[in-house]
Formats: structure tokens, C-alpha cells, sequence
């Protein structure tokens, strides 16, 4: 006889846990402390303990009444009952399910990206550089910081970047998409995500003008740049780059005057 909600209000606790059977296998399990919990039985193939197959009954966990409604537990049951029909163990399912959703859940976009940068410092990328990354990180926090990598889309991608685009930080937009793709990259390298939403916007964000900067001809100026390059008193590696760069203007410098 199926349940209904009175005569589920109406069941008593008694010394010993006892079922009361609804329909299709699902019933509920009375405790002795009041409680009622909505169980499933359902056959599936399995071994018995002479390694023989056999129908084997096992038991699928649906919630508490009142937490898992009479109606919800029901349809519960039909989709249990679905998976089942499919060849498939609906507790075993469920379990995955659960596991899969506690990785997605551990693995949020913010500590991806640090699981990146870690990878990244030991392969000495620069100290400047991680800051940087980080601070894009920062950037994009509120919106896809503690989302799953395995779960967010372009839109979400979009939301994030568009608050830095209407400051008028186009540049700074359009690196910060870059390092989000490569963290989606390094996320489906590590078979935690299984796609780059970025590919899907390309030409989303407004491309960045480009400021062109007129070169030293006049040797005067020139010598005042070199003389301020070797007066440069930072990173040994910065002045190192500097005077590579600025070897064509060393020639400019040197050059003697053309005559009029």
C-alpha cells in the first residue's frame, strides 16, 4: 500500500528500527530516535561468497523525512530506477557523483592559478612576473575566484574582465584574459577541466591602441639618454638590457656631424 503524508506523520518509533514499504522499492527505515530515512532496494549483479553471480540486494540512500519530501523521494526513486534499468548501480553512481562534485568544488579557478604559479616559480619564472599574475588573480576574484574551473563559461570570463575594460585599462583587460586561458590550459592539462572558454572570446574585449614613440635620431639627445643609462643604478640585469637596446643610439651618438 503506497505511503501518504499522514501516515507518515502518524508512524511511531518502536525498540528496534522497522521499514514501512511505499512502492517500487522505496520505503522508509523508523529509527528508535524518531527518525525517518528513505531507503531504495534494488537487485544488480554481483558475486556471492562462492565467487558465483547472483542478483545481489543493495540498499540506496534518498534523505530524511521531512528534509526529502514523500513527492521528492518518489521521483528520486524514478531516476534511481532509470539508472538502474541502464545496467548501471545507482548507489555506485551516486557516490561518483559525489566525488566528482567534491573535486570540482576543491578545485576553484583561484587555486588552479596558484597551482600554476607554483609550477611556474619552480621553473624560475620571475619574481616580478608571479606578482603580476597574482594580481590578476586579485582582479578577477569576485567573479570567478571560488567557481570550479571544470564549471565556468565565457560569459563568466567576460563578467570578470569587463568592471578592468570600462576603467579604460584595455591593456590590462586583454593580459589578464591571457593568463585566465592559461590557467584553463594548465586546468584541462591536469584533467581538471575539459575546455578553454577564452578560445570563445576572441575579439570580446577592445583591442588596446598602440603608442608609438618616435626614435632618437638627434645624436645630442642621444648622448643625454646613454649618460642617463649608465648612471642607472637598479637590477644589474636591467642595465645589462637597457645598454643592449640602446646600442644603435651609441652609433647615432658617435657619429660626427654631417656638414650643412
Amino acid at each position: 500500500m503506497a505511503l501518504s503524508d499522514t501516515g507518515i506523520r502518524g508512524l511511531k518509533p518502536q525498540d528496534k528500527p522497522y521499514k514501512v514499504a511505499d512502492e517500487r522499492g522505496l520505503f522508509l527505515l523508523i529509527s528508535p530516535n524518531g527518525s525517518r530515512l528513505w531507503r531504495l532496494k534494488f537487485r544488480i549483479d554481483g558475486l556471492d561468497a562462492q565467487g558465483r553471480f547472483k542478483k545481489v540486494e543493495k540498499l540506496l540512500s534518498l534523505g530524511a523525512y521531512p528534509d526529502v519530501s514523500l513527492k521528492r523521494a518518489r521521483i528520486l526513486r524514478d531516476e534511481a530506477r532509470e539508472v538502474h534499468a541502464a545496467g548501471l548501480d545507482p548507489a555506485l553512481e551516486k557516490q561518483k557523483a559525489k566525488a566528482a562534485a567534491r573535486i570540482s568544488a576543491e578545485n576553484s579557478f583561484s587555486k588552479v592559478a596558484e597551482m600554476l604559479l607554483e609550477k611556474e616559480e619552480r621553473e624560475g619564472l620571475a619574481e616580478a612576473t608571479i606578482k603580476k599574475r597574482r594580481w590578476f588573480i586579485k582582479l578577477v576574484f569576485p567573479v570567478l575566484g571560488k567557481r570550479p574551473v571544470s564549471e565556468i563559461q565565457p560569459m563568466e570570463v567576460l563578467l570578470a574582465l569587463r568592471p578592468i575594460e570600462k576603467k579604460g585599462r584595455h591593456e590590462s583587460a586583454k593580459r589578464a584574459l591571457n593568463f585566465i586561458g592559461q590557467v584553463f590550459r594548465y586546468a584541462v592539462a591536469s584533467q581538471l577541466a575539459t575546455g578553454d572558454p577564452t578560445r570563445d572570446l576572441r575579439g570580446a574585449l577592445t583591442i588596446p591602441k598602440v603608442k608609438h614613440h618616435a626614435a632618437i635620431l638627434d645624436p645630442e639627445r642621444a648622448g643625454e639618454m646613454l649618460r642617463a643609462i649608465d648612471g642607472y643604478e637598479g637590477q644589474a640585469l636591467t642595465r645589462w638590457a637597457l645598454q643592449l637596446m640602446s646600442s644603435g643610439s651609441r652609433s647615432v651618438a658617435s657619429r660626427p656631424d654631417t656638414p650643412a
